[in-house]
């Protein structure tokens, strides 16, 4: 009786999140015209498909066994789930019967009728498994599918984004190449920078190196120092060489409580 109300209440919730969640993910790319409900890490990472639904659906797969890992171990979501599977998947599905993205991914009412039958389908699934699993095995299910994830997440992941951007063409392949590597040492995952890559490649395919796509660099450019500095990369990257840190930085890093 306990799994049918979890099941009930899942079919209820998945069905609001997913219509949510791909109406948002589906209005962003009509902006500034209308305001939406996303983020942009989502507008940019599905994007970087390409309007491909393979690549679509393997990306939310991806963060899929994260969240449902999440889940059985924690009893609770990732916001992989609304960020990234349902929207990737909602669009994958409608791309493989028709590959206009103007009708597809970009049309709220397909989205959000289509995010409403995947939230259904994913919310339901990682509540009934993560109920019907009983405790003794939960820490064995987190140690296996964690692993699997980051497995994922920081390895096949990146090499799909870098092929894409490599695909759009030879700016958006470099790009992606060098904010790809910052990104992988500073943050440990190569595909936050490879999406800025394909963002300033192909900015600067369709209009040129206009006042906008300089500020869009320079902009680029300050994330990744703040978040080197932050993060203390910069200090870390000092000490591999064998050298003394400055003690002006030091400072400066006590300064922000950064370690």
């Amino acid at each position: 009786m306990t799994i049918i109300i979890i099941l009930m209440k899942s079919i209820l919730i998945g069905g609001l999140v997913g219509f949510a969640a791909g109406m948002g993910a589906a209005r962003m790319f009509n902006a500034p015209t209308v305001q939406a409900l996303g983020a942009f890490r989502t507008l940019g990472e599905m994007n970087a498909c390409e309007g491909d639904p393979a690549s679509h659906f393997s990306f939310g797969l991806g963060f899929f066994f994260n969240a449902w890992a999440s889940t059985v171990g924690a009893g609770a979501f990732t916001q992989d789930v609304t960020h990234r599977v349902i929207p990737n998947w909602a669009a994958a599905s409608l791309l493989i019967r028709n590959k206009k993205l103007e009708e597809t991914v970009h049309n709220p009412r397909k989205m959000a009728i289509s995010g409403g039958l995947i939230g259904i389908v994913v919310v339901s699934f990682l509540n009934t498994t993560a109920s019907a699993i009983p405790k003794s095995l939960q820490v064995t299910a987190v140690k296996v599918l964690v692993p699997a994830a980051d497995l994922l997440i920081n390895i096949v992941m990146p090499i799909i984004f870098l092929l894409a951007a490599i695909d759009a063409g030879k700016r958006s392949g470099l790009w992606s190449i060098i904010f790809g590597g910052l990104s992988a040492m500073i943050m440990g995952n190569a595909v936050p920078g490879i999406v800025l890559g394909i963002l300033i490649g192909k900015g600067v395919d369709e209009l040129g190196w206009t006042k906008t796509t300089k500020m869009m660099l320079g902009a680029i450019i300050l994330l990744f120092i703040l978040s080197g500095f932050f993060r203390g990369f910069d200090v870390e990257m000092i000490q591999s060489f064998k050298l003394s840190v400055p003690d002006w930085l030091t400072n400066m890093h006590g300064v922000f409580k950064v370690k």
